[in-house]
């Protein structure tokens, strides 16, 4: 039966014609979709329009228009309609006979309705107090009767919205906000409500009301698809309920599932998850917009006359090499080129998220349409930015949802697609399990200062759940695609079978200390057996914790807790005897000894540097592009020299990749003598490499102490202004009792800063200790730094000693 069969009997046959023809409708499997609700529309539509001409028996000066969803053709099986009879306020009485004719037809049938008889004032009236009749009348339309009297309201409602928009429009953002908070987000709840929740149906209605005010609009690119396919779901839901509900219940997923041709629940959960998304990002994108838009018309109109006679340019204000922040917003800087530069978007999102800012979306597609794939393994920049991103707290969870947006995350990452948007059906669980390894991260960034090496525990945060994608024991599958990952993001064979262990075994800890006895030897010895080196069991009690706060709130408690460092407590014991002593310095190169004999023979400071660029055969047309800087510094042995150094550094803005430092003795047989030696690989902020004869210049100076490097670095911050991300964890300072026989070891874990390492080797110098070797790593945006110090003749601190300066070097980093 055609749609012109199923208008032609409802007319036929009135009321009950509409009602069998409805039900005849609803009931073609063959029909869904968009098509069924727009056919249901029309049929309703030619239905009301019947009962209108009958009732209205000449009656003037009114009309019956649809409004909300059902204004915009979009009827689901069981839908109210909503429908505002209009008229031009002259016979009242007739009016209200008209009204009854028309209403009680529809609630004969059981159909649920919303209506009103208003005039065009009273329309715009009540829109005026309320919102949500405001809302509903932008998508009004025309059904029967007077169409003049229809388009002038139509005409008027918009003209009062975009008149009004810059008022209604934040109250518009805040009834989004607070039925968030009510509902919860669409994209990870197991039963989410289709309509109401963050990311539904209302948020993308509300879009479509910004896009009328005609002051912003939402990025349109999967919008309508979005949309639609929340219809579908709830359109299946209607009809294999049998009411009118917008909750997705669980009983029923199977069911609607079915209705949709789907293979089963977790797939539609899945396509729900994908269009919430959508929606939720699009929402994300268009209030920034609003507001950046109310905030330039809110400028006072003496400064609009100061800068009339051209467009003001909106101050640019670099965070990266090719990034800028501009209105609140990173954007690319304008010599930023995506097509040859790979690690942009990582450098871009880190940048970002450090800042504690959105990415600009147009900066996010520009990378997506246009950056270059990176090569295998990844070049060592990439992973510290992937590194960076995932140690930025809470702004991570928004730049990497912008990137996932446009689909960045599973082109560096193609082992995502497996787990984005997968939902977890187990009531513990808060997210899906993307969202689980992004909060997992988040909460990993928190406890960085308790591991030595943070980079393995934000990668293994992120990776710990990559198995669930795939059949079988997740942690089983996701030990082989942890390895893959990892080797292909540039970690060493070492690192990849560390973060292997972490995915593998990261629910060992929790699992054993709430499942078995503690006090039976066994139970430890399995664990240390697993977990092999101290390392690894650090990194994986800060895994542990980190995946159980994701999970959430039942899924971590103090009791847990003390169980599992009691856990560890006990295998740390067991392995104890693995504890290596410091590692013997390998032997210097020939360049690195001819540099260390003529700083001895010349008195001063003596170094090389050279730059990194791509590997042959793989940099783009043209020149290649510098991404970093080997430095190698020779100076007679002397108080100072590591802050000396560190402090130039920084003055030319250069970022401490990892340094050494090592006194080396000459061979006798040329001059008896001790040379520092200092291996560093550094980044220039902002592309811009130094020049030798500059540095050694500085550092001659700084050695002297003519250049007077703190007052400078500290005129450089004041000359910045603080911006608002996320709040590092405090640094800490401690003394790795037993780690060496000839020094003791004070390690420092803080937020990697410019002038960081000055300020350690200044605090150094200041508690009278002598820097016998440095071990510096900058991991992300966490250093991790190990000095090997002695008394100044050359033996061990004392115990208490040596606290004592821990102390005295975490308070000065405090400062």
């Amino acid at each position: 039966m055609t749609s012109t069969d199923v208008r032609n009997e409802a007319d036929d046959s009135g009321p009950s014609g509409y009602a069998a023809a409805r039900l005849r409708l609803l009931g073609e499997g063959a029909r869904s979709g968009p098509p069924r609700r727009a056919a249901l529309a029309e049929l309703t539509d030619d239905w009301l329009t019947g009962l209108f001409t009958a009732a209205a028996d000449g009656l003037t000066g009114v009309s019956l228009v649809a409004v909300g969803g059902y204004g915009r053709g979009e009827l689901s099986p069981r839908s109210d309609l909503d429908l505002l009879l209009l008229h031009d306020g002259g016979d009242t009485k007739a009016v209200a006979a008209l009204a009854d004719r028309l209403w009680y037809p529809v609630w004969d049938l059981g159909l649920a309705l919303d209506h009103s008889v208003r005039t065009p004032a009273e329309a715009r009236k009540t829109a005026g107090e309320d919102l949500k009749v405001q809302l509903g009348l932008l998508d009004a339309r025309h059904l029967a009767g007077d169409l003049g009297l229809t388009a002038g309201l139509r005409t008027a409602v918009l003209a009062d919205w975009r008149n009004q928009a810059p008022k209604r429009l934040p109250e518009l953002q805040e009834l989004c906000a607070e039925r968030a908070e009510r509902q919860g987000e669409l994209q990870y709840l197991l039963e989410p409500d289709l309509k109401e929740a963050r990311g539904g149906l209302r948020d993308a209605t509300a879009l479509r009301a910004v896009a009328a005010s005609w002051l912003a609009d939402a990025p349109r690119e999967g919008l309508a698809d979005a949309r639609r396919r929340l219809l579908d779901v709830r359109d299946a839901l209607h009809l294999t309920t049998g009411r009118a509900t917008d909750r997705l219940a669980l009983q029923e997923q199977d069911q609607v599932a079915a209705e949709l041709g789907l293979l089963d629940a977790d797939t539609l959960l899945r396509q729900v998850y994908e269009a919430a998304r959508v929606i939720s990002y699009a929402s994300d994108v268009t209030w920034r917009e609003v507001g950046r838009v109310l905030r330039s018309r809110a400028v006072r109109p003496r400064l609009r006359a100061m800068l009339a006679g051209g467009k003001p340019v909106a101050e640019r204000s670099p965070l990266a090499e090719g990034v800028v922040e501009q209105d609140g917003e990173v954007v690319l800087a304008r010599a930023a080129r995506p097509e040859r530069d790979p690690v942009l978007p990582l450098r871009a999102a880190a940048a970002a998220a450090q800042a504690g800012l959105p990415l600009s979306l147009h900066a996010v597609r520009r990378m997506a349409a246009h950056a270059r794939p990176l090569p295998t393994p990844w070049p060592a920049e990439a992973r510290e930015q992937l590194v960076t991103l995932l140690g930025s707290g809470r702004p991570t969870v928004d730049v990497w949802e912008a990137l996932e947006a446009e689909g960045l995350i599973t082109r560096l990452l193609p082992d995502w697609e497996r787990v984005r948007c997968r939902p977890q059906r187990n009531a513990v669980h808060l997210w899906t399990v993307d969202r689980h390894l992004i909060e997992t991260a988040v909460r990993a960034s928190e406890l960085t200062r308790r591991v030595s090496r943070p980079d393995l525990l934000l990668v293994a945060a992120l990776l710990h759940d990559i198995g669930k994608g795939w059949p079988g024991d997740h942690s089983v599958a996701g030990e082989i695609i942890a390895k893959d990952v990892a080797a292909r993001i540039g970690f060493d064979r070492a690192d990849v079978a560390v973060l292997a262990a972490l995915v593998r075994h990261h629910l060992l800890l929790v699992d054993t200390a709430t499942r078995r006895d503690l006090e039976d030897p066994a139970t430890v010895q399995s664990v240390a057996e697993a977990v092999r080196t101290q390392s690894t069991l650090e990194l994986l009690h800060a895994l542990t914790e980190a995946d159980a706060l994701a999970t959430g709130p039942a899924a971590w408690s103090s009791w847990r807790g003390s169980l599992v460092a009691d856990l560890v407590k006990r295998v740390s014991a067991v392995l104890a005897g693995d504890t290596p002593d410091e590692p013997e310095a390998a032997a210097p190169t020939a360049e690195q000894e001819r540099l260390a004999v003529e700083a001895f023979r010349t008195g001063g400071p003596v170094l090389a540097l050279r730059a990194q660029t791509e590997p042959p055969g793989e940099e783009p047309p043209g020149e290649p592009e510098p991404l970093g800087v080997e430095l190698v510094i020779a100076v007679p042995d002397q108080p100072g020299v590591l802050p000396a150094v560190a402090g130039v550094l920084a003055m030319h803005r250069l970022t401490v990749r990892t340094a050494e430092l090592r006194a080396l003795d000459l061979p006798g047989g040329i001059e008896q003598g001790s040379v520092l030696l200092l291996n560093w690989r550094v980044a220039a902020e902002y592309g811009s490499l130094p020049q030798a004869a500059r540095l050694r210049a500085d550092l001659v100076r700084a050695l002297d102490g003519s250049l007077g490097i703190a007052a400078r670095l500290a005129e450089r911050d004041a000359a910045y202004p603080r911006r608002r991300g996320r709040v590092a964890p405090p640094p800490r300072v401690t003394v790795a009792p037993a780690a060496s026989h000839h020094a003791t070891v004070i390690e420092v874990r803080a937020q990697d800063a410019p002038g960081l390492l000055f300020r350690i080797g200044r605090a150094l110098e200041d508690a009278g200790v002598r820097v016998r070797s440095a071990h510096v790593s900058t991991l992300g945006s966490n250093a991790v730094d190990a000095f090997y110090v002695t008394a100044p003749k050359g033996a061990p601190l004392p115990g208490e000693e040596a606290a004592s300066v821990a102390r005295a070097l975490e308070e000065a980093l405090r400062a």
